[in-house]
């Protein structure tokens, strides 16, 4: 004991150095057991069916400064990821725990093993544990539900879907038309120069051209047959419009007769020195243009002048006019406004016909005659088809289709020799008497499971077919399929039908579709008018969205 004693108190260092150690190899101990991350994973179950889903779950506790990646995308083959759910966190402390759940699937039986998935901590990779998953078939009972093969496809008429596109051009053509007629007739276009001078009243205008043909060139270019034309044109003219003489038709000594007929009459106020220097005038001037004469300059300047001055003191001679004139004058004016408006409708209205028949031409190029007429006309079983179609079901158990009109419940008394063998019977039912287009559904439940007689029901619908007129009745028979492979039987011809409210028979159509089980019966009938394009589509139609439930 001595021994010892002497050896802690010759050596105290060691004894602090091994309680540190101690201390210092508990603390790294704990440290260690801190820092080290605990993993764990685990399914809801191991066993699912075709297309269920599964959790898998990945519990993660770390560190709360640690950085954790978990995996991503389709690591779990060969299972399918569904979803992976938002990360839940739990923080406890300095620790957190990380719960990470994926969604699972697969599609195919069998026994398949889902991986160990990797947990990337700090860079360093960690892996769950791997789990075996079964996946089974579900299984089908094939008494009570059939298994079909996958159904052929089938070609469908294409639909005449583009008439926006048509109505399109159409509108464009009228648009066009429309800009047209507007910029050539109706639009108040700016006069030119030469309708502003035809507007101007005759005295103006005959003072307004004078001074134009000063400005000519005609007597420089010894051009002078075009100068005295356009002299005696001018003068013409206004005699023409103001004083109501015929004189651009007349001859040289016809125009002075007049004039000279006229102041003798006291309608026109002109002396006799005016009507003789205008006579001068009109000599020179058929002297130029028919014997090529070539008077002076000054002459011809001269004369300019003396033409100017008969107009003023014609249009000064001119008695004022009356009222009863200016009446005249102002319904000869409306007048004129009226057939140059009358015109213009014309013209449009010729524009707007032509435009309606470019457009009719269009459609009954994209349509077809026919369609473009039995439009316009109203053809009943085209308006049917062009209709806002319903899907319905009718009856118990129930028949589903889609038809332009909704099916109406029918009243149908059972026989009293019939009730002992039928429990129910429903009846719903479209008829259109014009068209001899019917469709109906019925369906009846048996009191006994008994498979139901076709025939029996089929030779009383032909029955009554001919109770109703029909003859010469065609029957073929094959086998219907629905949609969902719902086999059936087809009965369907054709025969002369009676129109109601008349003797007269013509060719039509019929199909019996007959389908049913032990205890119930289901039945659609079918007629329709023979050549009728739109009928034979909505029976096709109708047809192909026939559906029936087999069950009760």
């Amino acid at each position: 004991m001595k021994v010892e004693k002497l050896k802690t108190e010759n050596h105290p260092s060691l004894l602090w150095r091994c309680i540190f150690l101690f201390l210092f190899m508990g603390y790294t101990f704990h440290g260690f057991a801190q820092d080290t991350p605990a993993i764990q994973s685990e399914v809801d179950t191991t066993f699912i069916k075709i297309g269920d889903q599964l959790k898998f779950k990945i519990t993660v506790e770390v560190d709360s400064t640690d950085m954790v990646i978990f995996p991503e995308g389709q690591t779990f083959s060969p299972l399918e990821t569904v979803e992976a759910f938002a990360t839940d966190t739990t923080r406890k402390k300095d620790r957190i725990t990380l719960l990470k759940t994926y969604a699972l699937t697969q599609f195919d039986s069998g026994s398949y093993k889902l991986p160990a998935q990797r947990i990337e901590i700090n860079g360093k990779g960690y892996f769950t544990d791997s789990l075996r998953i079964n996946v089974a078939t579900v299984p089908v009972d094939t008494t009570v539900q059939k298994m079909y093969d996958i159904k052929p496809l089938i070609q469908v008429e294409k639909i005449n879907s583009g008439w926006w596109k048509v109505l399109l051009i159409v509108l464009g053509i009228l648009a066009v038309v429309a800009g047209l007629l507007y910029w050539f007739v109706f639009r108040p276009k700016p006069l030119t120069e030469e309708e502003k001078v035809a507007q101007l009243p005759p005295y103006d205008r005959a003072l307004l051209e004078l001074k134009k043909l000063d400005n000519s060139k005609y007597l420089i270019q010894d051009e002078y047959k075009q100068y005295y034309s356009e002299l005696t044109d001018i003068v013409r003219s206004y005699l023409d419009e103001d004083a109501n003489i015929s004189a651009l038709e007349s001859t040289t000594d016809e125009l002075i007769d007049k004039l000279e007929m006229l102041k003798d009459a006291g309608e026109l106020e002109l002396d006799k020195d005016t009507i003789n220097q205008f006579k001068n005038i009109l000599k020179t001037a058929d002297l130029v243009k028919f014997a090529k004469s070539k008077p002076p300059t000054n002459i011809a300047l001269q004369d300019r002048k003396i033409v100017e001055q008969i107009v003023v003191k014609t249009h000064e001679a001119i008695p004022e006019p009356t009222l009863e004139e200016l009446m005249a004058q102002e319904a000869f004016k409306e007048e004129l406004a009226k057939k140059r408006q009358k015109k213009k409708w014309m013209i449009a209205g010729g524009a707007a016909i032509g435009a309606v028949v470019v457009s009719a031409i269009v459609v009954i190029n994209y349509f077809g005659a026919a369609q473009v007429w039995d439009t316009v006309t109203g053809n009943p079983t085209k308006a049917l088809l062009d209709s806002e179609w319903v899907a319905s079901s009718y009856g118990y158990p129930p028949i589903s289709m889609e038809t332009p009109e909704v099916l109406v419940r029918q009243k149908v008394e059972i026989p009293a020799e019939a009730k002992a063998n039928i429990k129910e019977l429903q009846s719903f039912m479209f008829n259109d008497e014009k068209s001899l287009l019917t469709i109906a559904a019925t369906s009846t439940t048996f009191t006994q499971p008994a498979e139901p007689e076709f025939e029996k029901t089929i030779e009383q619908l032909l029955k009554s077919f001919e109770a109703k007129g029909a003859k010469n009745i065609i029957t073929k028979q094959e086998e219907f399929v629905t949609i969902s492979g719902v086999k059936g039987m087809k009965t369907y011809g054709s025969g002369k039908f009676k129109i109601p409210d008349s003797e007269e028979l013509v060719k039509a159509n019929y199909a019996i579709l007959s389908f049913g089980g032990k205890g119930f019966q289901q039945q659609v009938l079918l007629t329709w008018q023979d050549e009728d394009t739109y009928a034979e589509e909505i029976i096709n139609r109708v047809l192909s969205t026939i559906e029936v439930k087999t069950e009760v």
